[in-house]
């Protein structure tokens, strides 16, 4: 498997008028069913309506790796009802779209603390890992019980204990390849719903020269339009990574 170091992700030959790696908080849910009368739950639902057709509109424009918060370390802090209900519909959705995703050459890849999960959840998430492995298309990463401290804190630990002779002094080189997303490039694009401008403890390492992109659109809402939008607004940017404005001109493809 290719690992990806951080020192050469961080200055690309060329900027890209399609964003090659898009992550996405998705925010929003449970106040789009809130402002139609409904139980939260019946926004979450809706929720994996909109992530399936974002899918679907990265997959058209060329984008290769979808990366989307679906639940936070922080999240379990929800009332209990809410919590069961998003546990029971990430099992459904796993069981009811793998396949789908398997013919449509969708590798699906999950990261984040597995522990918590019940054994039927964990056993379906690896199931549906080994079933798109070898999928060439878009790379999509759902981050559940994950939170960036996290991620960053059991990388260290693999290190020290994968390679005890670097424990004492090691560079960004060493530890990237035992962070959760290892096996794909930085995000070029983030894009957060629902009005919030914070990041939120996801993949803070990941996103240090990702373009920041808010809405006020609640998830839900976000259709392939809102997606057009965002990457409108992204190819008007200017990543320059220390560079001046000419260097970055001369290797633009846009």
């Amino acid at each position: 498997m290719t690992k990806f170091c951080s020192s050469t992700l961080a200055v690309p030959q060329a900027n890209t008028c399609v964003p090659q790696h898009v992550a996405i908080i998705m925010d929003g849910n449970g106040r789009w069913a809130k402002k139609r009368l409904m139980p939260r739950v019946f926004g979450h639902k809706k929720g994996v309506d909109a992530l399936r057709e974002t899918v679907k509109t990265c997959d058209a424009l060329g984008v290769r790796y979808l990366t989307v918060f679906a639940f936070s370390n922080e999240n379990w802090r929800r009332p209990d009802d809410e919590v069961s209900f998003l546990m029971g519909l990430f099992l459904k959705v796993l069981q009811g779209e793998i396949e789908r995703m398997h013919q449509n050459g969708i590798r699906l890849k999950i990261i984040g603390n597995r522990d918590r999960f019940s054994a039927e959840l964990r056993e379906w998430i690896e199931s549906a890992e080994a079933r798109t492995a070898n999928n060439a298309g878009l790379t999509l990463t759902i981050a559940a019980d994950y939170g960036a401290r996290w991620d960053i804190l059991q990388a260290v630990h693999r290190l020290q204990q994968s390679e005890p002779d670097k424990a004492a002094s090691f560079g960004e080189a060493e530890l990237t390849p035992y962070l959760s997303m290892a096996y794909a490039p930085e995000p070029d694009l983030f894009i957060r719903t629902g009005g919030e401008q914070r990041i939120s403890n996801f993949l803070l390492w990941q996103l240090a020269y990702t373009e920041l992109y808010f809405t006020d659109l609640l998830w839900p809402d976000f259709d392939a339009a809102a997606f057009g939008a965002a990457v409108d607004w992204y190819r008007g940017r200017e990543r320059r990574f220390g560079r001046t404005s000419e260097q970055v001109q001369a290797t633009s493809s846009c």
